[in-house]
This record gives C-alpha cells, structure tokens and sequence, in this order.
C-alpha cells in the first residue's frame, strides 16, 4: 500500500462522493410556488409521546447470557521477557508485536540461535493457537515479528521469540529471507542514531480490487490441516525512534510491505504510508497520547534505506557483534 495506492484510492473515494451528491441534486424536481394554504385546517390527533427510556422497564435480559460465559472477543495479551503481544484467536496470528531495542540491547551476545527452537504458545487454548503441523509442507516460512536477532542478550528471551504467537505465515524467497530481512536489519541500525527505539509489527488483511467486476474484496489463503492459520497480505512496523530525554521528541514512520517478494532494489520509502493509514486498516491505535509537538518524521531525520546481505552470510554472522556506528542508509 504506496503512497501512490493510497492517493489513488482517496482520488476514487472523492470522486465517488462528488459524483453521488451531484446526482442526488440533479435528481430534485424544479422548485415550483406552493400551494395555497387553506383557512380552515383540520383537527388531527397528535400521537402519544413514548415513554423516556430511563423510565422503560425491559421485559427481557440479553444479558443474562454472561451466566454461561462472555463470547469475546478475547485479548491474549501477552508479556516475555523480549516482547509483548497481543494475539488474535480467529486468525491465529497475533495482531500486534512490540519490541524495545537499544544499544546495549543489541551489543550483548548472550544467547545463540542454534539452542532455539519453534513451539507453540501454550498460553493460547488449544483450539485457538497456532499449531506446528500447520506450517508444515504449507510453502510458508514461519516468520517472525520480533526477529530473533534483537533478543540475543539474554538465550531465554532469544526463546520466547519462537514462541508460534510471534510467527505469522511469510513468504520465503524474496520477502522474509530477504527484503524483510533487510527492513529488520534497518530497525536495528536506528539505534546508531537513538538511544532507544520501540517497533510494533504486525499483519494486515487489505482488499484488492477484483479485476472482473472492479469491487473490492479482501481475500487470503488459510493453511493447516484442517484450515487454521490466516496468511495475511501484508505486514506493519510502526517505529517510534526516541531521542532519549524524558518528555522528548520521538521520530516517527510507519511502513507497509505486501506478504510477496520484493526486489531488493526497491527503496524503503515506496513502503512509507500514514500511521492513519495502518490504524484505519488494522482497527488500531498507536500514538493517541503523543503530542504532536513531540513529534518528528523518521525519514526527515535519518536515510530510510535497507543495505542488502546475503541470507546465508546474515545468518552466519547472526550471533556477532551489533553493527558499528554509521549513518543509516550507509554501506
């Protein structure tokens, strides 16, 4: 979802409400005089008034169905000691990540990935969670939302992000091993920049326009047997790059990548959209309480670029040291 794919998409909204009002306009009669008014008006009988509705007493009591138990929604939300989450039971994915990385954070080389291994929440009912039979044979890598790399100061909390609550259904070749990669590989270079940054991530189930009938439609696969686990169509990072001073500014992006390969040439930006854009398509909220005098566009204060690594090279090299200080975008 560009830039372009939102104006384009905001130009239809418009034209459409400026089309259907001229219509309604179009559609009224001429003005003409009215009618003469009579002397003698009839008597007609002004119906009873109801009742205030603080006054009504109900005969009935939908309520009374808590007694066997509240339908939901549920919210998992769910703390580690690396990420808090909260997972979405009808989708089996979570609806949202957040993470916190520093520095320090990112230097410490306590944990290593080859003594990890990917389980299921078993938080999450059994009937609700994701399952490992799933994603097995399903053409899907199991993609992490909070990447393993940003939680290897500590080997339980490198863990806790094999959890299957921070794994959504991604394609492999060209987005989760590669330019999605690249973009979590951006996230950490932030803090070359800032001393402390806050990522949210998360899938997203957006329409496309269907090229038959030109509707609208919003369509994905389901995998698992039988059908459990939603792959979304695209995933979300909200950053919120902190400068560190209490009540200070915060930089802030939003991004949008489709759940497909990308060319590792694309640049970052053709991905920046609104953070109004992600809440309206998520149904969440993520800056409500951040003044906006505190305020700053991310891609006006550092590079917004990715550095293209070689997978096999960046999962060698995945337990070494955090990179050095440089600008982002630099080589």
């Amino acid at each position: 979802m560009s830039k372009t794919t939102l104006a384009i998409i905001a130009g239809i909204s418009a034209a459409t409400g400026a089309a259907a009002t001229a219509a309604i306009f179009s559609s009224r009669p001429e003005k003409k005089s009215p009618p003469a008014v009579p002397t003698s008006v009839p008597s007609v009988p002004i119906p009873a008034q109801p009742a205030p509705l603080k006054d009504l007493k109900p005969i009935v009591n939908p309520n009374g169905l808590f007694q066997y138990g509240f339908p939901g929604p549920i919210t998992d939300l769910h703390p580690t000691l690396s990420t808090t989450s909260v997972f979405d039971r009808r989708t089996r994915n979570p609806s949202w990540v957040v993470e916190h990385i520093t520095p320090a954070s990112l230097s410490a080389n306590n944990a290593d990935r080859k003594h990890s291994y990917f389980v299921e929440d078993e938080t999450i009912p059994s009937k609700f969670r994701a399952k490992l039979s799933d994603y097995f044979r399903s053409g899907y890598d199991r993609g992490h939302q909070v990447p393993a790399a940003d939680a290897k100061w500590s080997q339980d909390a490198l863990d806790q992000t094999f959890l299957l609550s921070n794994m959504c259904p991604q394609v492999g070749d060209g987005f989760n091993r590669d330019y999605w990669a690249h973009f979590e590989d951006f996230c950490r270079r932030l803090t070359n920049n800032f001393p402390s940054v806050r990522i949210v991530t998360g899938p997203l189930y957006l329409p496309k326009k269907d090229p038959e009938d030109g509707k609208w439609k919003v369509s994905y696969e389901v995998i698992g047997d039988p059908p459990n686990v939603s792959v979304p169509t695209h995933f979300y990072k909200v950053i919120f790059a902190e400068d560190g001073q209490t009540g200070g500014n915060v930089s802030l992006a939003a991004f949008v990548l489709p759940n497909a390969p990308i060319a590792n040439d694309k640049p970052l930006k053709d991905f920046e959209v609104p953070i109004e854009a992600v809440e309206r398509a998520s149904g969440l909220e993520f800056a409500g309480k951040l003044p906006m005098q505190r305020r700053k566009r991310l891609c006006h204060e550092v590079h917004c670029t990715v550095i293209v690594r070689d997978y096999m090279e960046r999962q060698k090299n995945l337990m070494g040291k955090a990179p050095g200080q440089k600008a982002i975008g630099s080589s």
